[in-house]
């Protein structure tokens, strides 16, 4: 029985094992690849461009506000958000949550009286930043314009002259460009442009308004919303903080506004008392009529004082 059995070497037994294949990849790395001679492949595009803004509110915003801060975060694919920021700390606290949440500028909403809304553009950390009293606002469902765009799809950002001819609307015009300018090859953009924002400056205030292109060759838009208007009052050298670069001296605060209009209302209603106490001092004698006497009876006190 020994004789019969055969043997099988460990070298034999390599031999008739199946032999394992060589990954592809292992064998293309390290070859060049094939090619013209002296024509580089295309570079590939990558998504170097990585600011992010975080936008959100502090707390005590109406519903209106809310709903215009929705309504910007659509145009802004680089937008991020956070809960409502507690009244008792302070705008300085902002700078660390951007930190946390790796964004290097920030929106910033607040509201004064459930009547006032103020919004904060800041670069951060090291600024600069402004404050902005937002009047006139219209929101995307209020308004229920024909205008229509894709969501998170780039836009084309337009200024007028004016922000050329002083200093500090250069400033504002270069934060405005980073905070609403999509990322080239952001991962949630679309990669064509099928609207415009139009910030446009007319009588003291920022003017924005968005529109949709319908037709490229003529230059056709219908606008898409939302509407606002921004009056700067005062830009900072720092984030939140700093000193006070510019201020406007145009800028009417809403209080004093509301006491100008008590005021005017006032006056109107003493001229008002004052015109009705002259008309009643006045005695209103009234004339003497001949048909009076007429039926006039005599009586006899009257002919004794006649006789």
């Amino acid at each position: 029985m020994s004789e019969d059995l055969v043997t099988i070497q460990p070298e034999e037994a390599a031999v008739t094992s199946k032999k394992r294949k060589r990954p592809k990849s292992a064998e293309n790395k390290g070859k060049k690849k094939k090619g013209a001679e002296g024509v580089k492949p295309a570079k590939k595009l990558t998504w170097t461009n990585k600011q992010r803004a975080l936008v959100f509110a502090a707390r005590g915003i109406t519903f209106h506000a809310r709903h215009l801060m929705n309504d910007l975060k659509v145009l802004m694919p680089h937008a991020k958000s956070d809960s409502k920021l507690e009244r008792k700390e302070g705008l300085y606290a902002i700078n660390e949550i951007c930190e946390m949440k790796n964004c290097n500028m920030t929106m910033f909403f607040e509201m004064r009286k459930k009547l006032d809304l103020f919004m904060w553009l800041s670069m951060v950390p090291n600024g600069p930043s402004a404050r902005f009293l937002v009047q006139n606002v219209h929101t995307m469902d209020e308004l229920r314009l024909t205008g229509n765009h894709l969501k998170f799809s780039r836009p084309l950002i337009t200024f007028n002259k004016a922000f050329d001819e002083q200093p500090h609307l250069a400033v504002i015009k270069e934060m405005l460009k980073q905070m609403f300018a999509t990322p080239n090859m952001h991962p949630k953009s679309k990669p064509f442009f099928d609207h415009v924002l139009g910030f446009t400056y007319l009588d003291g205030r920022i003017w924005f308004r968005n529109y949709q292109i319908t037709d490229e060759a003529e230059g056709g838009m219908v606008e898409v919303g939302p509407r606002f208007c921004l009056w700067l009052i005062k830009v900072f050298s720092g984030s939140f903080s700093g000193n006070v670069i510019f201020e406007n001296p145009n800028y009417k605060s809403p209080n004093q506004y509301r006491t100008e209009l008590k005021i005017a209302a006032s006056q109107r209603y003493k001229a008002k008392a004052e015109k009705t106490a002259k008309k009643a001092a006045i005695e209103i004698v009234p004339k003497e009529d001949e048909l009076d006497e007429i039926f006039h009876t005599i009586t006899q006190d009257e002919i004794k004082q006649a006789g």
